[in-house]
């Protein structure tokens, strides 16, 4: 008979197991501690069935306990997706160091190895094309309800679903003379940011207002009304951007390709990869590479127009000629010669060692030509 996940698991390493998720997960997010909570539970019960003899953290072992809970996540059907699978190991490699320090049993940090996890998945980038963004807008411009204006938010914004359900009333700030901006609040990476938006997102914004001046729920501060939870309100848009993909012959989109498609034309218009990691509130780049769709149009045009106007890489300084100037002009003429000898020295050595040595000794000449500028041609 298969356990509900409500019921208790009965084992022997229950409590030690129970006592280390709530360690780790102390600050954590319900879902999160959900995951790990599922993980412990799921690795108890296949230990429970196929070693009970094992009842102490001291007898664990990689081999059979560990490598047999690999093989059977392998044998799940349907199958684990790669990344669950990752997160499992994950999980369960955290509450083991945790019961190695705690139970001070350090055999039990050595049990899962960083090399058991494999690569994560590589996303596709599943940004819309260049017909179907246009087909989805020009159907939400016509409903222009609720639920349509929220997501031509998304799609002018890149912000998250789950951040448009958090966007307080008074979202929009000015920030200079026909300068917009959108105040993002904390969303899954716990940042914060200004989006900077046109007239177009300002009149959305108005909108979303007007909708919800009609709602008979007493003003929470909130943009979007949420009688049920944030959850209920995702949960509720959802299923509406399906229907309006259905409407215009598109087979199915989610919410986040709305996000990914924002990115995409923000490189296209020329954002670069620093600033567009500022609007999605990325930290990482390479998060940020996974939302940007190249297309074969996107490398001609970059193509034509590097050939169009060429640069060098790297821009060899000016030579500065000597003159026959005297006093502090003629002192200065022959530092910038020298500091012009040094770079063209330091450029040609491969050591970075000497390399960095002779920046300084050129930091030093340009703090000495900064003081001799100070002095009177008289002195």
């Amino acid at each position: 008979m298969k356990l509900s996940r409500h019921v208790p698991v009965e084992h022997p390493l229950a409590l030690p197991f129970q006592l280390a998720v709530e360690s780790l997960t102390t600050g954590l997010v319900y879902e999160s501690a959900r995951q790990y909570r599922g993980t412990v539970r799921n690795f108890l019960l296949y230990i429970g069935e196929e070693h009970p003899a094992v009842c102490s953290l001291d007898q664990l072992r990689r081999d059979p306990h560990i490598l047999g809970w690999f093989n059977h996540l392998h044998s799940r059907t349907p199958p684990l997706a790669t990344a669950v699978y990752i997160c499992r190991l994950m999980h369960l490699r955290c509450v083991l160091e945790e019961l190695a320090w705690t139970a001070q049993l350090p055999d039990l940090a050595r049990l899962i190895r960083r090399q058991d996890s494999p690569r994560p998945p590589q996303r596709i980038p599943r940004a819309l094309t260049a017909q179907q963004d246009q087909l989805i807008q020009q159907e939400l411009l016509r409903r222009n309800d609720l639920a349509a204006n929220v997501f031509l938010l998304l799609r002018h914004t890149g912000m998250r679903i789950g951040e448009c359900a958090d966007l307080s009333y008074d979202c929009l700030r000015n920030v200079g003379p026909d300068r917009w901006t959108i105040h993002v609040p904390l969303g899954k990476l716990k940042t914060e940011r200004l989006v900077p938006v046109d007239s177009f997102v300002c009149e959305l914004v108005q909108r979303l207002r007007f909708f919800r001046s009609f709602d008979s729920l007493p003003p929470d501060g909130r943009l979007l009304s949420r009688p049920h939870g944030k959850q209920a309100l995702i949960r509720q848009l959802r299923p509406y951007l399906q229907e309006v993909s259905t409407a215009v012959g598109i087979i199915r989109i989610v919410p986040h390709q709305l996000r990914h498609t924002y990115a995409s034309e923000m490189v296209r218009s020329g954002v670069t990869l620093p600033a567009l990691m500022k609007l999605l509130g990325h930290t990482d780049p390479e998060m940020t590479m996974r939302y940007i769709d190249v297309t074969s149009n996107d490398l001609q045009r970059e193509f034509h127009l590097a050939r169009s106007q060429p640069r060098h890489l790297v821009p060899q300084p000016k030579t500065p000629t000597l003159s026959q100037r005297i006093g502090r002009d003629g002192v200065m003429d022959a530092l910038l010669f020298a500091q012009h000898a040094l770079e063209m020295f330091r450029r040609s050595l491969p050591d970075d060692t000497l390399r960095h040595c002779l920046d300084r000794l050129s930091n030093r000449l340009t703090k000495i030509l900064s003081e001799i500028r100070k002095l009177k041609p008289s002195q």
